[in-house]
């Protein structure tokens, strides 16, 4: 099968390229590059330039690509801007989510894997969270992804295709091989913005909130490295290809680590103590989202290969000095 990646020259899209191609596997990315980068898509991959809510041109690809399965990573992801654009989130993340997947119908796609996320949640629990916990999404954010998801659950069972949504949690980190990483511009993801802190891209960082009920009044976050993602994909196109059941699975090492936990470990792993600020809290954040990654040891077998803080942002800090010393270049 052909697989169609949107958003592929994206973060996380970028990465799941890498593993298809590794795998040997078929790939055409659809990107439109208003975060993500041609640099980033294999020279040896077709990258298509333009917008997944495009269904004249999805209808295209999917056409001349022979495309059987899609992985759609392309969307819009900033938590506090969600909350000051709700509109733009639900037209980036939902109706153009809803025009490719009517697009896929038409081209008889088989098989669809959505980016989901853990803030469908909403404000989470002590508990790590399985998928059968509340959801009641706390920023439009976390909204538009779970209308997405029912979008694809409806969908399938008119149309009979097979659907996976992976709630992310935290991702972070990037190739072991330093192929790919974040370069997304205005990142504000912690370990991106740490590591950019450590390698002096930026003169500071700061800690949104410190009076969160947690055990140093910090958020915690569930950190996967962005590769354990990309092979959690490749997993979740398997089983559906094999099975045809659909899946919704948290996509987490199952513990997670605070604010100041995660700045100890990039002041640790760099050798280098940038300041840190305190700061108001941002709208829409939760104090604490911890997956259980049950479902998805159980029905994808899948296992991490880089459960480990100081791993994790041992390579993202290698992919910052890296992009520093090309742009040192350029």
């Amino acid at each position: 099968m052909t697989v169609l990646v949107t958003g592929g020259a994206g973060y996380i899209g970028s990465h799941m390229v890498l593993a298809l191609s590794d795998a040997g596997q078929p790939v055409v990315v659809l990107d439109n590059l208003s975060t993500g980068s041609r640099a980033a898509v294999p020279p040896a991959v077709p990258l298509v330039e333009g917008c997944c809510g495009d269904e004249a041109l999805v209808d295209q690809v999917i056409g001349d690509h022979g495309v059987t399965a899609i992985v759609h990573f392309a969307g819009s992801i900033v938590v506090p801007d969600s909350v000051t654009d709700p509109l733009g989130y639900y037209l980036n993340n939902t109706v153009r989510s809803r025009a490719l997947i009517a697009a896929a119908v038409r081209g008889g796609v088989k098989s669809f894997v959505f980016s989901s996320t853990a803030a469908v949640y909403g404000e989470g629990a002590a508990e790590p969270l399985r998928e059968t916990a509340t959801l009641d999404p706390v920023s439009p954010y976390g909204a538009s992804k779970l209308m997405t998801e029912r979008m694809l659950s409806d969908a399938s069972r008119a149309h009979g295709f097979a659907y996976a949504a992976l709630r992310y949690f935290n991702v972070a980190g990037a190739d072991p091989a330093g192929r790919a990483g974040q370069s997304t511009p205005r990142a504000t993801h912690l370990i991106k913005v740490a590591a950019e802190a450590a390698t002096g891209k930026r003169d500071k960082l700061q800690i949104f909130g410190d009076d969160y009920p947690t055990p140093d009044g910090t958020c915690v976050r569930d950190y996967i490295h962005v590769s354990d993602l990309a092979k959690a994909h490749v997993l979740a196109l398997d089983h559906l290809a094999r099975t045809g059941e659909n899946l919704v699975a948290n996509c987490g090492y199952g513990r997670g680590a605070s604010v100041l936990e995660v700045i100890e470990s990039v002041k640790r792993v760099s050798g280098v103590d940038f300041p840190v600020e305190r700061a108001p809290r941002r709208a829409g954040d939760p104090a604490l989202l911890v997956a259980d990654p049950a479902r998805a040891r159980a029905a994808l077998g899948w296992r991490a290969d880089y459960d480990d803080l100081d791993t994790i942002v041992g390579h993202a800090l290698a992919w910052e000095r890296k992009i520093a010393g090309r742009a040192a270049v350029e």
